[in-house]
């Protein structure tokens, strides 16, 4: 088995080399460590991406050189140090001989004392190198440089609550199915198990709960009944437009949760449920069948509907689009070390591309919802504006609801301190 600290470097300094996410290489990995340090390995590395631009900035102060690109695992080292020392209750001596001990194992000796000294020197400069990074703008908003000035750009007014929503513990929201239950019921029944929630602001089906939990424990779960999902990602099945039989296209599917929406608001749906990624996709049955409903699961290219569509045009089209997820970094904080400012750039790409290439499969008179889960005006409301230009038989509705901020297209939902996620939508009409 590996040590917990040994496990969380290898993760840590994967994700350094952009050779993986947190998603993707923490449940492999997660297998390797002892069943009850499992809790501590995520910790440690969802941690350490959260606060990575602060610990970052500190290494860069407490090293001499940089060290050299092949040594990402000892970087991940001194990163996981200085998060534990900072951010956990982990005795000082504890987590700086567990994590100078790590260097051991990776059979890198020379680093020992490296390690050990530098992570003393914080115990020591602390307050010192505080003064120092003061005027830090990165260090301080706990973002990248380039996302900072990105976020203070586009959100002045927003900004700090923006800036404290994305460095927090995301809430733990579900949606409940209220064909089966309604949600004063729910909480009723959560009341006497002794679970504290509470409805959602926005969201008529949603619940947060004080404290997450395995939703498998919460009461029929299994059964169907309730989701795992934040309340900006509940709003788009209103926003369709439902009603019964419709024909519908969920064009990014994975991991479903929208999909089981939909046929839980309207379970005469016939649904199609395409994501380009079949291993995601396996997701999407998973909870299909947990929910008991049912919807044709494809895998394909929105980009690229001849190889999959079968030529009938759909009345409602969901489209949530690929993005760059900034609307989400507090679930995600590896965004804050993975993403860079190129990729805004080509995500831009590919959304008008999707958008360009379903169009034509929606009825005249029926609706394209866009959402993205993005932060970004350049992912949101300039992509519905410039699709607007080229297409005259495109229109976007007003949406006449209490959330979110109006764009010149859409709304635009900020994180919010306990509250929703960031995310955006923009409602499509097809005109003739």
């Amino acid at each position: 088995m590996l040590s917990v600290r040994a496990a969380a470097a290898q993760v840590i300094a994967q994700i350094l080399a952009a050779k993986g996410s947190l998603s993707s290489l923490l449940p492999p990995i997660s297998a390797k460590v002892a069943e009850n340090d499992r809790p501590l390995l995520q910790e440690l590395c969802f941690g350490t991406c959260r606060f990575y631009p602060q610990l970052q900035a500190y290494t860069e102060c407490l090293l001499d050189k940089p060290l050299r690109a092949k040594d990402g695992d000892v970087q991940a080292l001194l990163l996981l140090g200085l998060y534990q020392l900072l951010h956990t209750r982990i005795p000082d001596h504890a987590a700086i001989g567990e994590t100078v001990e790590v260097t051991r194992h990776i059979k890198k000796p020379w680093a020992t004392n490296l390690v050990n000294g530098v992570l003393r020197s914080f115990q020591r400069d602390s307050s010192r190198i505080n003064d120092f990074l003061a005027e830090n703008r990165a260090f301080n908003s706990n973002h990248p440089a380039w996302m900072e000035a990105m976020m203070s750009k586009c959100w002045p007014a927003q900004f700090d609550e923006l800036i404290a929503a994305n460095n927090q513990h995301p809430p733990f929201s579900l949606r409940l199915n209220t064909q089966k239950i309604s949600r004063d019921n729910y909480l009723q029944l959560l009341r006497e198990l002794d679970i504290s929630a509470k409805a959602t602001q926005h969201s008529p089906y949603g619940i947060t709960l004080e404290q997450a939990c395995d939703p498998r424990k919460l009461p029929h779960f299994t059964e169907g009944w309730l989701s795992v999902q934040d309340e900006a990602a509940q709003l788009s099945g209103d926003l369709l437009e439902l009603s019964p039989n419709l024909r519908v296209l969920d064009a990014c599917s994975a991991p479903g949760g929208k999909t089981g929406h939909l046929l839980e608001l309207e379970p005469s749906l016939k649904v199609t449920a395409l994501d380009a990624d079949e291993r995601r996709l396996t997701r999407v049955r998973e909870n299909l069948t947990r929910l008991g409903v049912t919807a044709e699961v494809l895998c394909g290219d929105g980009t690229k509907p001849n190889s999959w569509w079968d030529g009938e045009l759909y009345d409602r089209i969901l489209l949530d689009a690929p993005c760059s997820a900034t609307g989400i970094i507090r679930r995600h904080p590896d965004i804050k070390v993975l993403r860079t400012p190129e990729e805004l750039d080509k995500l831009g790409e590919l959304q008008q591309q999707l958008l360009k290439n379903l169009w034509p499969l929606l009825k005249p008179g029926g609706v394209l919802l866009y959402a993205t889960c993005s932060i970004m005006p350049k992912e949101n409301t300039r992509i519905i504006e410039a699709f607007l230009t080229r297409n005259k038989d495109a229109s976007c509705d007003p949406l006449d609801v209490d959330w979110g901020l109006a764009q010149p297209c859409g709304r635009q939902l900020l994180p919010q301190l306990d509250g929703h996620d960031g995310f955006y939508y923009a409602r499509l009409r097809k005109t003739n």
